[in-house]
């Protein structure tokens, strides 16, 4: 086997193509955008290279062919937040061999001990942890936008080479032609119609204010978080400006309390029913289909994020958000399903919040730590 740091055009490719490979006769796998894999690589294009720095590489058998792939990365500001120094290792793909797994895992870790590191997490994302994020251990269904889908064995390979689960982010799904649980909807109702409360759901002409909104109420609400660290406007910014090409301005809610920023919700319908044909490639042809399957309407909406300032955290904002949503969503009869993602097995509240409006599990992903030296 031989494996090769990605460097130039035809690394970058192939890097892109393994997943193709693995996948090809897969039908739940729904192959990422091409222009998003390189995102993360590209420092013009993902400012966490400014505190930062990521490598690659493919693996190819001894005849040539591509079995595998894998990224490591560390991130200067959360690197130093634990025990040992912890870089990341993601985008892992590999053919049912656990001599080639093992050998992307070795390079990985090699490459982070070198940088200073002693352990690593994966499969994790140089990025925010909403896209890319996770290894799929339950629930191998069609995934939505950003979320990680694998083969079964993968687990298998990060549990022999000695990783061990931190925490596991739950998806759960919610039937969008019902209506709320008659409990659920009666106190959101209360909530919502309290003096002084409001709710305004995103306008994009208003960006740049909902952006400093959602820092505001996010820093908050997560601050207490172990190894938490705040989001720049900047990356928010980002973000916000990536989600215009697929958002619905009705399915973003934010709730203030006497004007204060205090609560939002943050719900986009699933692109990956958009992008599905493309098999990654958004070239000409790509975006007319992308275009017209937006215009045409799609049967998913994934809830990305949701945040609480902590001194609003027991108000029912969230409640209240969801009804909003709901209000939207029921008389069209377009959306099917509400996928309510990446809520971590620690948050006890959002795992309440989402079993008393009613939603049934879909998903799990685990994210998962090496430590390089167990002495």
């Amino acid at each position: 086997m031989v494996i090769t740091e990605v460097a130039d055009k035809g690394t970058r490719k192939a890097f892109l193509n393994v997943a193709r490979i693995i996948y090809k006769n897969d039908n739940h796998w729904i192959c990422p955008l091409d222009i998003d894999v390189e995102a993360v690589f590209d420092p013009k294009k993902n400012n966490f290279h400014q505190f930062g720095k990521a490598t690659r590489w493919v693996l190819r058998a001894n005849d040539g062919e591509l079995i595998g792939r894998v990224a490591a990365f560390i991130n200067e500001k959360k690197a130093y937040n634990y025990e040992q120094p912890t870089g990341g290792m993601g985008f892992f793909e590999c053919i049912n061999d656990e001599k080639a797994a093992f050998l992307l895992f070795d390079t990985a870790k090699n490459w982070l001990r070198q940088n200073g590191m002693e352990a690593m997490d994966g499969p994790i994302n140089f990025g925010e942890n909403d896209t890319f994020w996770g290894l799929l251990v339950e629930g191998f269904s069609p995934p939505s936008y950003g979320m990680n889908y694998n083969p079964p064995y993968y687990k298998t390979f990060f549990e022999d080479y000695g990783f061990k689960t931190q925490y596991e982010q739950i998806t759960n799904d919610i039937d969008a032609h019902k209506p709320f649980p008659e409990r659920f909807e009666k106190i959101a109702r209360w909530v919502s119609q309290k003096p002084g409360y409001e709710f305004r759901h995103l306008r994009a002409k208003e960006i740049d204010q909902f952006a400093k909104d959602f820092i505001e109420i996010y820093n908050d609400g997560w601050k207490d978080f172990e190894n938490f660290v705040p989001i720049s406007y900047k990356t928010i910014l980002e973000s916000f400006q990536k989600m215009k090409a697929i958002m619905d301005e009705n399915l973003i809610w934010f709730a203030y309390v006497n004007g204060e920023p205090a609560s939002f919700v943050i719900i986009l319908p699933d692109a990956n029913e958009m992008i599905k044909p493309l098999k990654g490639k958004l070239n000409l042809w790509g975006k007319l289909q992308f275009v017209y399957r937006r215009w045409r309407g799609v049967k998913r909406m994934r809830g990305v994020v949701m945040g609480t300032k902590q001194k609003f955290q027991h108000h029912g904002l969230e409640s209240a958000l969801f009804t909003k949503v709901k209000d939207y969503a029921l008389p069209l009869k377009q959306y099917d399903v509400l996928e309510l993602s990446w809520v971590g097995d620690f948050n006890d509240k959002m795992v309440a919040l989402h079993y008393a409006m009613g939603a049934t599990f879909a998903h799990k992903h685990a994210t998962m730590r090496y430590i390089f030296d167990k002495t």
